[in-house]
């Protein structure tokens, strides 16, 4: 009998997406638009209704954001919308026309529907940590979507230390004020006041920025109620992220696809792998890890597990084997 119960809970838990509490998170080497579909199946959740294909379709200037090519079959796959919204820092995504312009530049509207989200304003969803934030603000447009797949470059980032689906969710789907709430970990929504030299001196601790990021990005999960998957696309691992328009060369081979319905567990299987690699003439991962721990960027995990957003321990499924 006890063997038989242990087995109807390995078989609910699994069902689940996680293995005996664990979450389970999916690998390929293979970085391909069948790979995505692949693995996107593999998860186990259908993804229904009006779909949010959530991606940064990077800075006016930027090579290494995930292409339109490498997506397409995945959008296609759910039937879903690219979205984004305005950034914080000026550049080419913060006016709505200049925004509009590198989507069309990067390819992105010639095949896809695509929405940014906070074109026409933003709204305020609840969050359950209250450390920094009051609230948690995104492009109005998240209340039209009832699912989302949270498709994320996997990359260095020059505020974060690394960029993934935490970063996506939380500075991805907030609206340029809800960046500059966020950024300032809940001082102000006001991107002019953010930057300046006078605000940098007196802002925010890093690790507070980086709680900000987890409850953000849990305020999402949250907002889906379990409608919601999560994709790292590990190519391209620049130490700069998509929003740089001058992105640093990747120094480090890109090294395959992670998804998970964990974000945490997700991130922090990259993370993992990127810290565990061997480096060699051609593929190092030193840069990208110097650039991490530069931003104390793994913080971040660590946080978003300890406000139960999701675990840092988890299972490893390789699909390739």
């Amino acid at each position: 009998m006890k063997n038989i119960r242990l087995l109807i809970i390995a078989m609910v838990t699994m069902a689940a997406g996680t293995v005996f509490g664990q979450p389970k998170v999916y690998f390929t080497k293979e970085i391909s638009p069948e790979s995505l579909v692949k693995i996107y199946k593999a998860l186990g959740v259908e993804a229904n209704g009006r779909v949010a294909v959530k991606i940064s379709t990077g800075e006016g200037g930027n090579t290494h954001y995930l292409k339109p090519t490498l997506i397409r079959n995945l959008v296609e796959e759910v039937n879903g919308t690219v979205v984004e919204c305005g950034t914080a820092y000026g550049g080419t995504r913060q006016d709505p026309k200049k925004h509009w312009e590198t989507i069309h530049e990067h390819g992105f509207d010639s095949i896809f529907a695509v929405d940014i989200m906070d074109e026409f304003g933003d709204i305020r969803i609840p969050v359950k940590d209250r450390k920094h934030l009051k609230y948690d603000i995104v492009g109005e447009h998240l209340a039209n979507y009832g699912f989302m797949i949270n498709l994320a470059h996997f990359k260095g980032h020059a505020m974060g230390g690394f960029g993934g689906v935490l970063k996506n969710a939380s500075i991805g789907v907030a609206s340029t004020a809800g960046k500059a709430y966020i950024h300032s970990a809940g001082k102000t929504d006001k991107p002019e006041l953010t930057w300046t030299k006078e605000y940098i001196a007196a802002g925010p601790t890093q690790d507070s920025f980086l709680e900000s990021m987890a409850a953000a990005a849990q305020a999402v999960h949250n907002y889906f109620n379990g409608n919601i998957i999560y994709i790292n696309v590990m190519n391209n691992m620049s130490v700069d992220c998509d929003c740089d328009g001058s992105p640093d060369a990747p120094e480090l081979k890109d090294m395959g696809i992670m998804a998970s319905l964990d974000p945490v567990a997700v991130d922090q299987a990259c993370l993992d792998k990127v810290f565990s690699h061997e480096p060699k003439k051609g593929d190092d991962n030193k840069p990208l890890i110097e650039r991490i721990n530069r931003q104390h960027g793994t913080y971040i995990t660590e946080y978003a597990e300890k406000i139960g957003l999701g675990s840092k321990k988890y299972i490893l499924i390789d699909l390739d084997k």
